[in-house]
């Protein structure tokens, strides 16, 4: 698949990201590598809480839906806002690096369902997603 035109017409265009990846499973996959880095992460995991599973819904349900697919994460939690729902947790940019490379991580990894590699250009897109979202996240000095 070859993103064309804006990443929204992207995004919003059939197939869909969603459907190009084979769907959820490719996002719970994608987000439980995250997680299991950030599990282990010195800096990153005290922003969480002790039980990580909701946090792995979330995320795995608002990058699904941002991506094209269901829009259950809207219906469970509203609107995303991202930043104000960070607010509370201090994101320099070490936090911010720090996320960024276990979510590059896990992209680098990820696979389609099938295991084929991942397109090359969603592979570019979500970097894109993720970068400009991190950096959007930092709410303290460096």
């Amino acid at each position: 698949m070859t993103l064309g035109g804006s990443l929204a017409e992207a995004v919003e265009q059939p197939p869909t990201v969603f459907a190009a990846v084979g769907g959820q499973l490719f996002f719970d996959d994608l987000v439980d590598r995250f997680y299991d880095a950030v599990e282990q992460d010195e800096l990153l995991r005290p922003m969480y809480p002790a039980d990580m599973g909701p946090s792995r819904h979330r995320l795995a349900g608002f990058l699904a839906q941002y991506w094209g697919g269901p829009a259950d994460y809207s219906a469970e939690r509203g609107h995303p806002r991202l930043r104000m729902r960070h607010m509370p947790f201090a994101i320099g940019p070490a936090e911010r690096n720090a996320w960024m490379r276990h979510m590059v991580a896990s992209l680098e990894t990820a696979q389609l369902p099938d295991g084929s590699p991942l397109d090359p250009d969603i592979a570019q897109a979500m970097f894109a997603h993720f970068d400009n979202a991190a950096t959007h996240l930092i709410n303290q000095p460096g």
